[in-house]
């Protein structure tokens, strides 16, 4: 061996001069070389901000279990759409908390087209029209039972929920609802929204797929804040897709592009960074994730209990998404993100 360098003999060349030619820091020592480089960017473009709709006016309700989140009335929730037109947020979906009153075994209040939805769909359009309205026509905010569909002797079925959430989206499309989400996971959905809005006119409205939604412990939050943590009798695991399975995702979203999808949504986000990777590598379809409420929640605990920097965690976990191949990110995150970014 070499005494001077530790080589074998014949090696001329010294660790430093080994090392010099592969030195993976340098692009890393100063902010602006890092910018330079860096290979994902987040962007005000990626992002959809979720609001939970009450009835009322003037009215605004904190949701306990997601901090910084709450439930406004139509009138209040203009004001968060006009937010969103200002930082710059392209779209906004909306989910409602219907009253118990209105709530029944078949959903049936998602049939009124003056439901909270589509009351809120036509005052955002008035208000607001630059920015993208999203709706889901899934029944579970509309149902005394948590499920999204209708219920009978404890099934959920499935062809009689794909009938009335048809028609559910031609009412949202006529609010002026841009894009229709379903996220219900009953078998044959897309096709037959995609043939009721075609035969009523609305050729152009698109459709996102929830496609792969995952029975996830990870909604809980979400159902306190739609009012349905305490109705669900049962659980979903005869509709949604089990955590375990991929191959079975890979289906899900194959059948619902041939069915007429636009855009594909999997769901819960961070635990399935896998599934969107390879859903994005198999089918090249824009894609999106939704950051759910138990993700949100998870960041916004540890950060008020100081135990890790909560704005970093956010942007982190958001990077993760676009990492990934996500075109868009549906996160609770998305004015503070933006507020973030133009800062």
């Amino acid at each position: 061996m070499n005494k001077h360098n530790g080589l074998k003999p014949g090696n001329t060349r010294t660790v430093d001069e080994i090392t010099s030619g592969r030195r993976l820091r340098r692009m890393r020592k100063a902010a602006w070389s890092r910018r330079l480089v860096q290979e994902n960017h987040l962007r005000v473009d990626d992002l959809i901000w979720p609001i939970f709709l009450i009835e009322g006016e003037g009215q605004q309700e904190p949701v306990e279990a997601m901090p910084g989140v709450s439930r406004y009335s139509v009138d209040l929730a203009v004001r968060q759409v006009e937010l969103a037109a200002k930082l710059g947020i392209p779209a906004i979906a909306t989910f409602p908390n219907v009253d118990v009153a209105s709530r029944d075994g078949q959903g049936t209040a998602i049939l009124d087209p003056n439901n909270l939805i589509n009351r809120a769909t036509r005052a955002f359009k008035d208000a607001v029209p630059e920015v993208g309205i999203i709706t889901d026509v899934a029944l579970d905010p509309f149902t005394d039972h948590g499920h999204d569909g209708i219920l009978r002797d404890g099934v959920v079925i499935n062809d009689e929920t794909v009938k009335q959430i048809a028609h559910a989206a031609v009412l949202q499309a006529s609010a002026g609802a841009d894009v229709i989400a379903p996220s219900d996971m009953m078998d044959g959905r897309v096709g037959a929204i995609r043939d009721a809005l075609d035969s009523n006119g609305f050729q152009d409205v698109a459709i996102l797929s929830y496609a792969t939604k995952f029975a996830s412990a990870f909604y809980g939050p979400y159902r306190e804040a739609i009012g349905t943590s305490g109705l669900l009798k049962g659980d979903k695991n005869t509709y949604y897709i089990s955590a375990a399975n991929t191959d079975e995702a890979m289906r899900e979203v194959e059948q619902d592009l041939e069915e007429g999808a636009d855009m594909v949504m999997i769901k819960p986000g961070l635990p399935y960074l896998d599934i969107i990777r390879r859903i994005k590598d198999a089918f090249a379809m824009p894609t999106f994730a939704y950051q759910v409420s138990g993700e949100y929640s998870m960041i916004k605990a540890a950060e008020a209990n100081g135990w890790l920097d909560g704005k970093q965690a956010m942007m982190e976990s958001l990077l993760a998404f676009k990492r990934a191949g996500c075109d868009g990110v549906f996160t609770y995150f998305a004015p503070e993100v933006a507020k973030h970014l133009r800062s």
